[in-house]
């Protein structure tokens, strides 16, 4: 199968990548970054969709009463 969106590239570059990407952070250190990617990530779609970390995800009983 190949990768449209990167045009030509092959199992053999990827596995280059992958090799670089392990010699420069280690084998420890790229669970962690994987872990703060995703949480990266995560903020930025809370942030499109409107959601602040501060902002309950469940309407508050005076919000109840308002409606």
């Amino acid at each position: 199968m190949k990768l449209l969106l990167f045009g030509n590239i092959g199992f053999w570059e990827i596995l280059i990548i992958v090799l670089i990407v392990l010699l420069l952070f280690g084998a420890k250190r790229i669970p962690e970054l994987m872990r703060s990617m995703g949480k990266g990530v995560k903020s930025f779609k809370d942030g499109i969709n409107g959601k602040d970390e501060g902002t309950p995800d469940k309407p508050t009983e005076a919000e109840k009463k308002e409606e």
